[in-house]
Order: C-alpha cells, then sequence, then structure tokens
C-alpha cells in the first residue's frame, strides 16, 4: 500500500514573491523621514533570519520594534500579497485544490496575514500554522504569542512534530528553517524553492532546487496544469534583445541565457544542442547547418523585421516555427527616413562638417525643402505605406513601387514599372524584404536611370544595393546624398571596425544599422516576438509564424492538446483520427491548417487516454513533431 503524502509549504518568498514583512513595512513606514533606511534594516534582519545567522525570535522582535504595524495596516497588505502570490502557484490551483487535506501551510509569519491569501487557493484554515499578533485595545502591535512553537527557533520542527503526519512529508521553502524540519528527519525531501530568491546556505542542503512550483510537481508526478515544466526549457537571446523579453521569459519559469553579440556559424552550432526558444536580431544568421544541430528547438524568434538571416525552408524541415515582429518598430523607421531626407536634401552634413572644422558656410545653395518634390517609394509594405502617409502629410507627392498589387494610401501614385519611379523621383527611399531575388536590385544601370541630384535612402537590407555602384554615383554627383544604414556585411559587435567603400563620400550618412533602434520600438518588438512564442508552446498558436501554416486556437479547457506537425501528404488526419478510434478517445475539437510544406493538425481530447496513443501517433509516417499540452 502507498504511503500518503504531505505536503509543507512555506509562505514568505514561497507562496508569495515577497516576504510579506517587507511589504508591511513599505506601508506602515511609507510617510516616514527615514523610510528607505528603516526597511533595508528590515530586509536585512529577515536575510540574517532566513539564512541561520540570527535567531529567529530576535529577528521578529528586531522587525516589529521597526516596523510598528497596526490593525488597520493589514488590509492593505492582505490586498498586495494576493497580487504577489508566486507564478508558478497561479499556474496550479488545482493542485491546491486537489491534494487540500494533505497541504500545510506553515509559518513564521502571521496567521492574520497569510491566510485570507492561502484560502482562496483551496488551502483549509485547519492546515495553517503562523504565528499571531496581540493587538493592544487601539489596534496596535504590541507583540506576539509566545507560547505558539513558530515563534521561537526550530519552532516549525517542533509544530510539525505535532501534527504527526502519518505518510510521506515533503518540504517545499526557500529558507534555512525549511531545511531544519528535514534535517530533524521529519520529512523525506527538502526542495529549495529558488522562483522568488536563491539562498545558497540553502540551496546546498537541498535534496532538490525547484525554480518553480511546476518542477516539484513533474518530479513528484503531480501535474495537473502543464506538460512539462518550463524551468526545463531553454532559452537562449542573442544579440542585447531588449530586458523586457528576458523579463517575461523569466516571469512565465522559462530558464533564460543570454549573449550580448551575434554568434558565428560554428558557435551557435555548439550553443543550441539543448536550447528549445532561439531569439535572434538580424546580424545571427541561423543556417540548416546550425538547425541541424538544434535537436531540441520549437521555435525561433526575430526581434526585427526581416527573416532573411534564417534558412527557413530547414527550419520548416525540422518542424521549427519562426516568428517576427513585422510592425513594432515601423514608426521607428519611417521617422529616421523622414528625418534622413530632410538633412540630406538641405545639406546639413557637409554644412556641419564644416563648422567642426571652423569654417562659416552660410549660403542657400544645394539646400532645399521637402514641400513640393517627389519621394519615390521602392517596397509599399508596413513600413513603405506609412511613410507614404507621413510624407504627405508634409507636401510631397509620393510615388510607389511594389511587386504585389498593393492599396495606395492617401493620393500616393503607383508606378507600374520600377524605372518609371526612377526617372521621377526627387527622393528615393528602399522598403524592401530581404528574399535572395532582391540581391543587387539597384546597381549602376538603376542609377542611371534616377534624376541628376537624386537623394537616396536605404533603410531595408543591405545586399539590395550594388555598393560600388552607388559610391560612383556619389563622386559623380548623380545621387547629391545618400543615407544607408543596412550593409551587405555588418559587423557582428561593436568592437568590430566597420569596413566599407562609403567611407568619407560627401553628403553620405552612415548609420549601424539602428533604423529601428529607438527605446520605443525596442520595448515593442521585446514584448510581440516573446508573446508569439509563448503562446506557440503554450497553446500551439501558430498565428503570425512566418514558415507554418497560421492557425488560431481557442483556449483549451479540460482537455489535452495533440499537436501533430508532418509532411504535407494526403492521408495524415485520417491516420491520427484511426489512432484515436481504435483506442476509444472522444475528440474533443480539432483543427487542420497545411502549406505547401507542412501539415499542422491541432487535436483536443479528453483527459482519459491510453498512454501508448502517444507512441503510436509519433510513429506516424511523415511525422516531423509532436507534443502534447495540458
Amino acid at each position: 500500500m502507498q504511503a500518503q503524502k504531505y505536503f509543507i509549504i512555506d509562505f514568505d518568498s514561497t507562496f508569495t514573491k515577497v516576504e510579506a514583512f517587507d511589504v508591511l513595512a513599505s506601508i506602515t513606514l511609507k510617510d516616514h523621514p527615514e523610510k528607505l533606511d528603516k526597511i533595508n534594516q528590515v530586509v536585512e534582519i529577515t536575510n540574517r533570519g532566513m539564512s541561520g545567522e540570527l535567531s529567529f525570535r530576535e529577528s521578529l522582535e528586531q522587525r516589529l520594534r521597526i516596523i510598528a504595524p497596526e490593525k488597520r495596516h493589514l488590509p492593505e497588505l492582505i490586498k498586495e500579497l494576493k497580487q504577489l502570490v508566486s507564478d508558478s502557484f497561479k499556474r496550479n490551483k488545482d493542485f491546491f485544490q486537489k491534494w487540500a487535506p494533505n497541504i500545510y501551510v506553515i509559518s513564521n509569519g502571521f496567521k492574520e496575514f497569510i491566510e485570507p491569501v492561502v484560502t482562496e487557493y483551496g488551502i483549509i484554515p485547519e492546515n495553517i500554522f503562523a504565528n499571531t499578533f496581540v493587538f493592544n485595545k487601539d489596534g496596535k502591535v504590541i507583540g506576539f504569542d509566545t507560547n505558539n512553537p513558530l515563534s521561537a527557533n526550530n519552532g516549525k520542527v517542533e509544530q510539525i512534530r505535532k501534527l504527526n503526519l502519518p505518510g510521506d512529508v515533503y518540504v517545499i521553502g526557500d529558507g534555512y528553517t525549511d531545511y531544519e524540519i528535514k534535517h530533524s528527519g521529519l520529512a523525506n525531501k527538502f526542495f529549495a524553492f529558488t522562483e522568488n530568491v536563491e539562498r545558497a546556505s540553502v540551496t546546498s542542503k537541498a535534496d532538490h532546487i525547484t525554480p518553480s512550483l511546476d518542477e516539484f510537481l513533474f518530479l513528484n508526478k503531480l501535474n495537473t496544469a502543464i506538460s512539462y515544466p518550463k524551468n526545463r526549457i531553454q532559452v537562449l537571446l542573442l544579440e542585447n534583445v531588449h530586458p523586457v523579453a528576458v523579463q517575461l521569459f523569466r516571469s512565465e519559469g522559462f530558464h533564460v541565457e543570454t549573449y550580448s553579440a551575434a554568434m558565428t556559424e560554428d558557435e551557435l552550432a555548439e550553443c543550441i544542442k539543448n536550447v528549445s526558444v532561439l531569439g535572434i536580431r538580424s546580424k545571427t544568421m541561423v543556417s540548416q547547418k546550425v538547425l541541424e544541430q538544434a535537436g531540441r528547438l520549437m521555435a525561433i524568434g526575430a526581434f526585427c523585421i526581416g527573416t532573411n538571416q534564417i534558412d527557413l525552408k530547414a527550419a520548416t524541415k525540422k518542424g521549427v516555427a519562426v516568428f517576427n515582429a513585422p510592425f513594432s518598430n515601423t514608426r521607428s523607421v519611417v521617422e529616421m527616413a523622414i528625418a534622413l531626407m530632410i538633412v540630406l536634401i538641405r545639406n546639413i552634413v557637409e554644412k556641419s562638417n564644416k563648422m567642426h572644422q571652423g569654417i562659416w558656410d552660410k549660403s542657400a545653395k544645394g539646400s532645399f525643402e521637402v514641400r513640393g518634390k517627389k519621394l519615390g517609394i521602392v517596397g509599399y509594405g508596413n513600413i513603405g505605406s506609412q511613410l507614404s502617409v507621413i510624407a504627405e502629410s508634409l507636401g510631397m507627392q509620393v510615388l510607389y513601387y511594389d511587386r504585389e498589387e498593393k492599396l495606395a494610401l492617401g493620393n500616393a501614385t503607383k508606378c507600374k514599372r520600377l524605372s518609371d519611379l526612377f526617372e521621377q523621383a526627387d527622393i528615393i527611399s528602399m522598403h524592401v524584404d530581404g528574399r535572395a531575388a532582391n540581391e543587387n536590385m539597384i546597381q549602376a544601370e538603376a542609377f542611371k536611370k534616377m534624376k541628376d541630384g537624386v537623394i537616396f535612402i536605404n533603410l531595408s537590407r543591405g545586399h539590395i544595393v550594388d555598393i560600388k555602384a552607388l559610391r560612383d554615383a556619389v563622386l559623380s554627383g548623380k545621387v547629391a546624398g545618400c543615407a544607408v544604414d543596412v550593409f551587405p556585411y555588418e559587423p557582428v559587435s561593436n568592437n568590430e571596425e566597420f569596413i566599407s567603400e562609403l567611407r568619407g563620400l560627401p553628403n553620405t550618412i552612415l548609420t549601424p544599422h539602428i533604423g529601428g533602434s529607438t527605446l520605443e520600438a525596442q520595448e515593442n518588438i521585446g514584448n510581440f516576438v516573446p508573446a508569439r512564442l509563448m503562446e506557440y508552446i503554450n497553446t500551439g498558436c501558430t498565428s503570425n509564424s512566418v514558415n507554418l501554416p497560421n492557425l488560431t486556437l481557442p483556449e483549451l479547457e479540460n482537455a489535452h492538446r495533440l499537436i501533430h506537425m508532418h509532411h504535407n501528404v494526403p492521408g495524415i488526419l485520417a491516420k491520427i483520427n484511426q489512432v484515436l478510434a481504435s483506442h476509444g478517445i472522444n475528440i474533443a475539437g480539432q483543427y487542420l491548417k497545411t502549406n505547401e510544406d507542412i501539415g499542422y493538425v491541432i487535436t483536443d481530447i479528453n483527459k482519459e487516454y491510453n498512454k501508448e496513443v502517444i507512441s503510436e501517433l509519433r510513429s506516424i509516417e511523415q511525422t516531423i513533431k509532436f507534443r502534447i499540452l495540458y
């Protein structure tokens, strides 16, 4: 007969993200002139007590003297603590409700604020053991119940000894007092909980380090909310992606590693072996060689607009979903294009350079307004079309060319041929994508067709312009000014010298691929891309993927979600359903989307199923990837 399981859970920095006393201090001391100093004292005393440097009763008494709490402070404290429950505890509410009779919250904190928080998760009041305040008639805290074993050293041990639990005991906590339970022989295992705080003096003594409740449940085969603990899913983010992306992944429980620069092909091929989610910007090349080493890779996030740095065919063949940020930095690129055309057409760069040399050249020669000029936009996608609207509001006449049929905005005029645009435009701004067909799109012949004195701007892709031809056009005066933000080869880090034939040219602005590099744009991208990646991992939704069939799914409720990716050949759906039917499995919902390469089937089934089903579904011929969500 299997022994009963009992779970002892700490409150501060385990059930909640914070130490309740630290929050209480910020409430009671909010108007105190020495607030910060006193709060720091409380934090220091808390840490000394948690690490075992200070006796618990001393720690408690010292903190209460500093904080001086009153009964009227408790409602605000409780409200804040309810909002600060650990993320992995929120995800696993079903666990608390299912195991409620066997879960005990044992804390050196105070029941007055612990009970209202944990009972919302199904914890039984009788299973909550904590200290209690002593109030005077005015509602001020004047002490605590000193007869309560939890008010003294080794209090948790004494409390659990009194409970005399008849089975296996597992302790989850972040402090030395939690370890003491195992050390005393009253628990089978101690799990050091590190989702919120990690103390070396505690983790060094733990049976297991559990970065989240998900990990604890997975280790003990108690999962109810997730299929696999996210702390075991490795996310690698390169090229200084915005910190908000790192924060979002970590708040979801993923294991995140960052690297400030791009990686070479060989470096990435070595690092990617255990990576499940890769985040890059424009400089990192994800080649077929890299993808061949990516045994666990589920998704790639391009924290930029383009995806030409990723071998999409190889990624699709491996069943790796690719997401980008097609809109997030649009405004930043457009504003830069507007700024550059004004600076160039006014010849401001040359005027500024002379000023730095001590030359006062006050003259209107070669300086013009953009109003009334013809702007030729090559590529009328998200950026080109928004540039069109803003340029028109400045009084410019807008011409555009795109290989695909695009709706003209405002009074913009579509050119049937690219040469028509070249012949008419005073300013040309490039906004095409990075597909191979666009390589050397602008060569010497193209510059010959342009008007004399044209302003030329490239904020799209480096390989679309023949750099030598552009240099010759600037030196000959055909191009009166140019701005280039993207280059055929770009340094992999800020430590590498930038080499280009365009250096030193007159009225030429060179920038280090910063068209989308504003704080607003990078934060937008930092929010957008992780949201798509996590939605894919958590639900299977492929909306906004650039290489997989786009499938938007309803929320999964009371079911398993089977995600089957396969080569797009006839009969796979029938084989999936045949496997399910042969095991008597009810289908709650099924969704299929295909493209020329991939078939993507989502099947929601009821929770009861034979584990052999999974093996059979994985072994269906033409299967690329298969995974389960619940």
